[in-house]
């Protein structure tokens, strides 16, 4: 069992590279008939700046941060040792919740889990039925939004994996102390998680 809970998180941290080198693909190659790519990139946009596109939007800042717990689970497969198999349970636990906010599924018909990154503008809310679509050269018609202009700046090309790193490692403590109640171990968790505990605490320091 614990093999292939091990497998299961390698699978989904395999599947979440594929998903965000998806939507770089997309972005540079300035693929406008999806929202994401219309919404923050435009032709005039240098690529250093397309980083800065890929995280402006809820759906990119998400995979920022899903990003960072793949790359901490990871590690903790290689360190956790004992503690491997109640932290990355508690771990998939929080993938599973941030996973769904990008899933864009429809429960209902008036309920969606989620949006998608690979939505069609087309098929976006306040886009459809609007007559550009008719036509089958529209993406010859339309141009990207771009990025905010605030937002163009290359210390925000450092700021924000800076900040999800430093939430993505507070979640460690976090596993650790859930995984201490889960074994009925109060106190033996204490000391593995001290280095985890101070790259939380360093992840933090150039945000605040």
């Amino acid at each position: 069992m614990e093999k292939i809970g091990r497998w299961s998180f390698i699978i989904q941290g395999v599947a979440v590279f594929g998903v965000i080198g998806t939507l770089f693909y997309m972005m540079i190659n300035k693929y406008y008939e999806y929202e994401y790519v219309w919404s923050h990139v435009a032709d005039y946009l240098p690529l250093r700046y397309l980083f800065l596109a890929f995280w402006e939007g809820q759906q990119g800042s998400f995979l920022l941060w899903i990003f960072w717990h793949v790359i901490l689970g990871f590690v903790l497969l290689r360190v956790a040792k004992k503690w491997e198999s109640p932290t990355l349970s508690i771990l998939s636990a929080i993938q599973f919740f941030l996973l769904s906010m990008i899933l864009g599924i429809y429960l209902l018909p008036e309920l969606r889990l989620g949006v998608t990154p690979f939505n069609l503008l087309r098929f976006s809310d306040g886009m459809t039925g609007l007559p550009i679509f008719s036509n089958a050269n529209y993406l010859s018609m339309i141009q990207g939004k771009g990025l905010n202009p605030l937002l163009q700046n290359y210390w925000m090309i450092i700021h924000p994996p800076t900040l999800f790193l430093g939430f993505a490692s507070v979640t460690i403590p976090f596993c650790y102390a859930m995984a201490g109640f889960w074994k009925k171990d109060f106190s033996g968790w204490l000391k593995p998680v001290l280095p985890w505990a101070l790259l939380a605490v360093q992840s933090w320091v150039p945000v605040l």
